[in-house]
């Protein structure tokens, strides 16, 4: 496989991809145009977020994780799709792919016009009781947030993350919001550190990248196993693997063109060529 870079990169990429049916993975930093944070990428933060283990074995954790979450969630609401979003939604309106399968929780793609979207990792839109299943709309859950911990809204600005969570380290009576059917412990349905990919979405994910004739990988380092193990599932086919990404990624050595760059600009570009 080659590693390609500079402006013959997309004219690459793009005869590769002529005629072909793509599929589309995502991550992180195709949102980054759009005011959110990579995990990753330069300039990024070291974090160690809260672990599934964490969140359920007490109270504590979970005042942290909401409270920050709430902060974050306002923010991450109030973003909007950018040009790769949009260039994305595009291919697809016009037949040249198949579908996207973002590992982002943010629900900027679907918000963007995309119609067949795999959240593998879900998504921070609603939430989900642990114990009866009952799943909550997001907006209605957040103001009942509010109005159980007003001050939280007066608190200092604080410093968004990727995964729709904010720092807030004061939390002691942050009064959590409780599953109204059964009394429960609520989630964002999310996944966490600690958690797999439930099984149905990792199938759906596969079977738009078995079905297609190429696939792209735009803004995502590939550091998790969801990423990797849909990778390997198109070597095995044997299609052509693009990679946009700014800075390096694991697998840059087996696609067939990297393009490092930023994911809005060169998914424009890519859908201009392909269109012509």
């Amino acid at each position: 496989m080659q590693t390609q870079n500079g402006s013959n990169d997309i004219d690459r990429a793009a005869e590769l991809l002529n005629g072909k049916l793509i599929s589309v993975l995502t991550g992180a930093g195709i949102s980054t145009d759009s005011g959110i944070p990579d995990y990753r990428g330069e300039g990024a933060a070291v974090r160690n977020p809260m672990t599934f283990q964490q969140f359920q074995s007490a109270a504590d954790y979970r005042k942290r994780y909401w409270a920050g979450s709430h902060l974050g969630w306002k923010r991450f609401a109030a973003s909007a799709p950018n040009d790769g979003h949009a260039a994305l939604a595009e291919f697809e309106r016009r037949g040249l792919s198949n579908g996207v399968i973002t590992q982002n929780v943010d629900g900027l793609h679907l918000r963007a016009g995309s119609t067949r979207v795999v959240d593998v990792h879900g998504s921070i839109d609603r939430a989900r009781c642990l114990r009866c299943g009952q799943y909550y709309a997001r907006t209605p859950l957040a103001q009942r947030i509010s109005e159980l911990n007003p001050w939280l809204e007066e608190s200092e600005s604080h410093t968004l993350n990727p995964d729709g969570d904010a720092e807030v380290h004061d939390v002691d009576s942050f009064v959590i919001p409780d599953c109204t059917v059964c009394g429960g412990v609520l989630k964002p349905d999310v996944v966490f550190f600690g958690e797999f990919v439930p099984t149905r979405k990792f199938q759906l994910a596969s079977s738009l990248v078995d079905q297609s004739d190429a696939l792209i990988v735009a803004g995502s380092s590939l550091v998790v196993n969801s990423g990797i193990r849909l990778i390997e599932r198109a070597l095995r086919k044997h299609i052509p693997m693009i990679i946009i990404n700014r800075g390096t990624t694991k697998a840059d050595r087996r696609a067939d063109v990297k393009i490092d760059g930023g994911a809005s600009i060169v998914l424009c570009d890519l859908l201009d060529r392909l269109s012509d």
